[in-house]
Parts: C-alpha cells; sequence; structure tokens
C-alpha cells in the first residue's frame, strides 16, 4: 500500500471515529432539550407574584394559579391546553400553541434517530437540523408573544394596575420562562452542529468516490501497462530476438 493511501485511511479512520464521538454528543443533547421543552410547555411557573403584589399567585401557558386575597393566600388554579376557553388572554392560547409546535417538533426529531439505520447519515443529520431550527422559531414565537397577554385582567389583578401588554408591574419572571429562553439558544446551536455533521457526511462521501475511482484508474492502467509489455515480449519472441 503507498504511504499516500496509508495516510488517507488513517485520516478517513480518525474522521470516522470523531465523527460518531460528535454525532452522539448531538443526540443527547437533542434528547435533553426535548426534556427541557416539556417541562417549559407543561410547569406553570412563567411569571409569578413578589412581595408587592397583591394576590399570590403564579401563570404558565395554559395553566395558572391565583390567590384569593385573603391572608391564607390560598391558590385557586385554573386552565388546560384542552379546553382553549379556560386560558385567560389570546396571547397565552398562541404562546401555548407555538411552544407545543415546537415541543411535537423536538420529539418528532427523536423519532428520526431510528432512521439513522435505513437512510444516508447526511440527509438525516440535515432533516433532524431542520426541525430543529423550526423548534427554535416555534420557541421565540411563543416567548414573543406570551408578555403581550399581560393585561389580561386576571394578571393585572393579581400584579397590579400597572401591568399591561410587555409590562409586568409588580410581578417577576419565573424559571420557566427563563428556561424557554435558553432553549431557544440550546436548539439554534443544536441545529447548527446537525448542519455541520451533515455537510461533513457528505464531503466524506465525496471523498471516498474520489479515492474509488482514483483506485479504478490506476488499476486499469497497471493492466494495461501488463498487457502492453506482455505484447513486447511475444512480438520480440516471435522476431527470435
Amino acid at each position: 500500500m503507498l504511504p499516500s493511501q496509508e495516510a488517507s485511511k488513517i485520516y478517513h479512520d480518525n474522521y470516522m471515529r470523531n465523527s460518531r464521538a460528535i454525532g452522539v454528543l448531538w443526540a443527547i443533547f437533542t434528547i435533553c432539550f426535548a426534556i427541557i421543552n416539556v417541562v417549559v410547555f407543561i410547569q406553570p411557573y412563567w411569571i409569578g407574584d413578589s412581595v408587592n403584589t397583591p394576590q399570590a399567585g403564579y401563570f404558565g401557558l395554559f395553566h395558572y394559579c391565583v390567590g384569593s386575597g385573603a391572608p391564607s393566600r390560598e391558590l385557586s388554579c385554573q386552565g388546560t391546553f384542552s379546553d382553549f376557553s379556560s386560558i385567560p388572554s389570546g396571547a397565552f392560547k398562541a404562546a401555548s400553541f407555538f411552544v407545543l409546535l415546537s415541543m411535537v417538533l423536538i420529539l418528532s426529531c427523536i423519532a428520526c434517530f431510528a432512521l439513522f439505520f435505513f437512510c444516508n447519515t447526511a440527509t438525516v443529520y440535515k432533516t433532524c437540523a431542520w426541525m430543529q431550527l423550526l423548534c427554535a422559531v416555534c420557541l421565540v414565537l411563543g416567548c414573543m408573544i406570551f408578555p403581550d397577554g399581560w393585561d389580561a385582567e386576571v394578571v393585572r389583578d393579581m400584579c397590579g394596575e400597572e401591568t399591561g401588554k410587555y409590562t409586568l408591574g409588580n410581578c417577576s419572571v419565573r424559571w420557566a420562562y427563563i428556561l424557554a429562553i435558553i432553549g431557544i439558544l440550546d436548539a439554534l446551536i443544536l441545529s447548527f452542529l446537525a448542519f455541520v455533521l451533515g455537510n461533513r457526511q457528505n464531503d466524506l462521501l465525496l471523498d471516498e468516490v474520489k479515492a474509488d475511482n482514483k483506485g479504478s484508474i490506476l488499476s486499469a492502467g497497471g493492466n494495461f501497462r501488463k498487457v502492453e509489455n506482455s505484447a513486447i515480449l511475444h512480438d520480440r519472441s516471435h522476431k527470435g530476438i
């Protein structure tokens, strides 16, 4: 084997090993992001009360709990995603829809992992990349639309009269909203990494095709030289040289 061929084989083996390792990490972080997305959608801790609010309580995308104002600060919880009429604001309904769509997309992306066993690896990576990018877009829309519903009456009762669209009054942002913003960055990074892995797989496939073609040409050239030398020897023996 030629030294250049040996170097090419070593490079190919190292590249494949590193590519698989990065792909495994990408898959693990995709699963972690899916868990974050589900938690963000379910948990009702997007905004909540503070020490200055007239009532205790907290709000999520569709579920919320608000106190009665009594000293016991007992909370009354309402709102389910299956009953849109129980969601206090149209903006909350739209935000719930987009975050749900992002959750469906990322779960579908995980389901696409099974395609690695049947389809071209580069195609699967790029399909997942587009799904993760759309997931990030849906989360962005959800996070941007949600504050538009802060002027709902039930929110104003809890957060104070100064509360309005994109103005939270005496309430504060809770951890689920922050986690959703972190999820946007996570989805964008995962999408970029999937695009890179997909393009690298295409480049690797092209290199393998070129190497095979080069080997075929060299083999054909060697066979041609053998035939040519055989013909020369036959011609010399025929002339008695």
